[in-house]
């Protein structure tokens, strides 16, 4: 590769969801666009499979083709001895319905979409550290190329870190993660089990045979049907901040455990070995832009507190830094750019703070074993209030133009300070 091919307008480290939108939308917008990627597509990545109808939205409004793909109607919900299926809210705002899709082939294709819309995606990367000029301002990366690992140097005005949790660019320029907010934990494997093509994604607060316990809260065990002749089971904990610190592992052995044997959800039917991840929650790495670098996803801690839900925000915040991106460059550098950059932050803030912000006191709530025993023992017996909360916790509304628990809920949504 000669020198002049390292050079873009933008750059893109990582191309999981957040990277592949904001390539998507920056190319789209006519910029010359760089996806520098550590690994080799296909690749594995710890996650749920699932997406939500955020999700299923974010797609169709990048245009990509989901036919084929396996849905879902909404979830069935295990706690307090209860079980009750629940189906994606009927919005005007969002679809009514998800969709599964596992990591290697939607990342893949994400990536490949990119590329279709005129962006460079560039595999077997690893960026090592952000290059900087005279002024302390990012001007492009420094990196590692190829299986001889070859030192390289990419160029840019902008650079877009949708590295993930490790965003390695984030902290070397004093982008640090706030220990005050969640971070959660997430363990899955792949199982070849009969409950494969289950139209409900099943979702399990009682995780042993006495229920939730302090270990397991605030957390949740899931069994998604792939539809491949597999199942996507794990269990995740929100925030390992009020946990007694128990291995996540052996909360999900003993929940499998208590579930039927003709299920096959468990290691024996493994397919995959266990895998785990973490879930960067509540905005937990400020701010989201700093002298050049814009960040998005995990890398900004974008994740839902409320559920662990990370691919629908990814997309999301992909394309806000790709518009940011886009609006800066056409403005001449200096003070005005400068400004229409700074917007980023605040308008994750805006799209998300106090959204986040519920979403933690729901974490501090559901942090209490008593209290999730009473609320689902009680609160499934009510398939009403169970939709109401699927659409807090997704946070999926039609806002002031809903019905009245959207209203509720924006009202409350604009009460609540933001993180």
């Amino acid at each position: 590769m000669q020198q002049g091919d390292r050079r873009a307008d933008v750059l893109v480290v990582g191309a999981g969801p957040a990277g592949s939108s904001a390539a998507w939308h920056l190319a789209r917008a006519g910029l010359d666009v760089a996806v520098l990627e550590k690994a080799r597509f296909p690749r594995e990545k710890v996650c749920g499979d699932g997406l939500t109808p955020r999700g299923v939205k974010a797609l169709a409004d990048m245009g990509v083709d989901t036919t084929g793909w396996v849905r879902h109607r909404g979830l069935r919900v295990t706690g307090g001895g209860q079980v009750v299926e629940v189906d994606w809210p009927q919005l005007r705002s969002w679809p009514s319905h998800g969709l599964i899709r596992n990591r290697r082939d939607l990342d893949a294709g994400l990536a490949a979409h990119a590329r279709g819309a005129g962006a460079r995606v560039v595999e077997d990367v690893t960026v090592t550290a952000p290059l900087l000029d005279d002024a302390g301002r990012v001007a492009g990366v420094h990196a590692e190329e190829g299986p001889d690992r070859e030192p390289a140097t990419w160029r840019a005005p902008l650079v877009v870190s949708a590295e993930g949790l490790s965003g390695r660019l984030g902290k070397a320029l004093g982008l640090l993660r706030r220990e005050d907010r969640p971070l959660g934990v997430a363990v899955r494997r792949y199982v070849a089990s009969p409950r494969t093509d289950d139209d409900y994604l099943d979702i399990s607060f009682d995780l042993s045979a006495s229920g939730p316990s302090a270990d397991s809260m605030p957390g949740y065990g899931w069994a998604f049907g792939m539809g491949d002749g597999t199942s996507n089971v794990g269990f995740g904990l929100l925030d390992r901040r009020r946990s007694t610190g128990a291995e996540p592992r052996a909360v999900l052995r003993e929940w499998l455990a208590t579930l039927p044997p003709e299920w096959q959800l468990g290691e024996e039917h493994a397919v995959t070995p266990l895998r785990g991840a973490g879930l960067p929650m509540a905005l937990h790495r400020r701010p989201a832009y700093t002298r050049g670098l814009l960040l998005a996803g995990d890398a900004a801690g974008t994740v839902n507190p409320f559920n662990g839900e990370g691919i629908s925000y990814a997309l999301e915040t992909g394309r806000m830094a790709a518009e940011a991106a886009a609006r800066a460059l056409a403005l001449p550098e200096g003070p005005s750019r400068e400004a229409a950059l700074r917007r980023h932050p605040v308008r994750l803030r805006e799209e998300y703070g106090r959204h986040h912000r519920l979403g933690t006191v729901f974490l501090a709530l559901l942090a209490r074993p008593d209290l999730v025993r009473f609320a689902t023992a009680h609160g499934l017996k009510r398939p009403g209030m169970v939709a109401a909360a699927l659409k807090l916790m997704g946070n999926l509304s039609d806002g002031r133009d809903g019905d009245r628990f959207d209203r509720a809920v924006a009202v409350l949504t604009r009460l609540a300070p933001a993180v």
